[in-house]
């Protein structure tokens, strides 16, 4: 494992102050309080996140690191550093630089070939490894995986050296953040159009593939619980589809944290074309299950809920978030969660920040009001994700937050 060098140390150290500065300023108490009384239903003001993961090039300045820690390092601190500086949502600056075990992971035992219609694509598909689900399903194989603790305590070792007494280091684990989803795991086996034919044409077999899916998802859960290697995401951590896991009701209960002590995502994108009936049978009772087993549920991104909230969604295991997207009816899931102790989690459209060079502040605020006044009552949390370009312009972000809060400060 490469050094960190000392020109890279001096670098990260400066990095590391001032991650350290922005995490001890007074507003970030105040956010975490926010956080707490927003997940736990106090209905008392809508949190904002914009998630600048897909657009970060516009934002982050050059790396000036080369070496492989060295630059997890960087990205991890200038990510929080930035969306202070730039950004100013309601995230909260880390007091801490999260540095990820490393799990390797493979997926079903395969070589996982993508397609790109050209190769700076954000766009990409995986080759199929299933054709037809009859012939194909015997070829599947588990996913194996496997954990060095010795690579990670080197890993942590060298890191504190280099920050630690500037900004402590701790173990984070997102290896379930995007993992717990039966329906994207098939229609990566499988292709989109595949899966559809298969679940309108052979429902049984299409029931044994997902009773696969949810064995094989919790088997990797099973070995990590027993190995140790979950962490618990109840504080400042990634909790779903852009939110945040700030909470007092899941705690760690025994020596080993357990499912039971997590926030889970999830959610069924690629069964969003198809009827609540087909949904219900084919889909909802293999996220049940697995809800079922987590301590707080996260549920949604893209896709539509309304036509499955009543029958379905509202009996889901340990609810506590649901993703009403750009092609969600907002009314009826406005009536819905003002109801029931479940966070009306609002992905706008990412049209306005992500599409022209310059925001149409009249459209926009037009836009946000009427989510207040359709969800008013909710438990609201704003999440803009999937903006991909700013178009050269990064004060939009910045902006657009305002315009959000002036809103919230005016309708509440």
């Amino acid at each position: 494992m490469d050094a960190i060098t000392p020109r890279e140390i001096q670098y990260l150290r400066e990095l590391a102050k001032r991650q350290m500065e922005y995490a001890h300023l007074p507003i970030m108490e105040e956010r975490k309080q926010l956080w707490y009384d927003h997940n736990a239903v106090m209905r008392k003001k809508p949190v904002v996140v914009i998630e600048e993961l897909s657009f970060q090039q516009d934002l982050l300045p050059p790396s000036q690191c080369e070496t492989p820690l060295a630059k997890e390092l960087e990205y991890t601190m200038q990510m929080a550093i930035v969306n202070h500086e730039m950004v100013g949502d309601d995230k909260v600056t880390p007091d801490f630089c999260r540095l990820n075990r490393a799990i390797e992971f493979r997926e079903f035992d395969e070589d996982w070939e993508t397609i790109r219609p050209a190769e700076e694509s954000i766009a990409y598909q995986y080759e199929p490894i299933i054709e037809d689900l009859e012939e194909d399903f015997p070829k599947l194989k588990p996913s194996v995986y496997r954990y060095d603790p010795e690579v990670d305590r080197i890993r942590m070792e060298m890191a504190q050296d280099a920050i630690g007494d500037c900004l402590p280091v701790v173990f984070g684990n997102s290896s379930l953040e995007w993992h717990v989803m039966p329906s994207n795991k098939a229609e990566k086996l499988m292709g989109l159009e595949t899966m559809l034919i298969e679940m309108a044409s052979n429902p049984d077999g299409y029931k044994q593939l997902m009773e696969f899916l949810v064995q094989d998802i919790q088997r990797f859960l099973d070995w990590q619980e027993a190995n140790g290697l979950l962490v618990m995401n109840n504080g400042n951590t990634y909790a779903g589809a852009g939110s945040y896991g700030f909470t007092n009701e899941l705690q760690q209960t025994g020596d080993k944290v357990v499912t039971q002590n997590l926030w889970v995502n999830m959610n069924s994108q690629e069964s969003s074309t198809i009827s609540p009936q087909m949904y219900g049978e084919l889909v909802f009772p293999y996220y049940k299950e697995l809800a079922s087993r987590f301590g707080l549920v996260y549920y949604g991104c893209c896709e539509p809920v309304d036509a499955i909230w009543e029958p379905y969604l509202s009996t889901l295991p340990n609810l506590r978030k649901v993703s009403c997207s750009a092609w969600c009816n907002e009314e009826i899931m406005g009536d819905a969660l003002r109801k029931v102790p479940v966070i009306y989690s609002r992905k706008p459209s990412p049209n306005f920040l992500g599409v022209g060079k310059d925001l149409d502040e009249e459209a926009f605020r037009d836009y946000i009001a009427h989510t207040l006044r359709v969800a008013k009552g909710c438990e609201i949390e704003f999440i803009f994700r999937d903006i991909y370009t700013l178009e050269g312009n990064q004060g939009k972000v910045k902006r657009a937050v305002q315009i959000v809060r002036d809103l919230i400060e005016t309708m509440y």
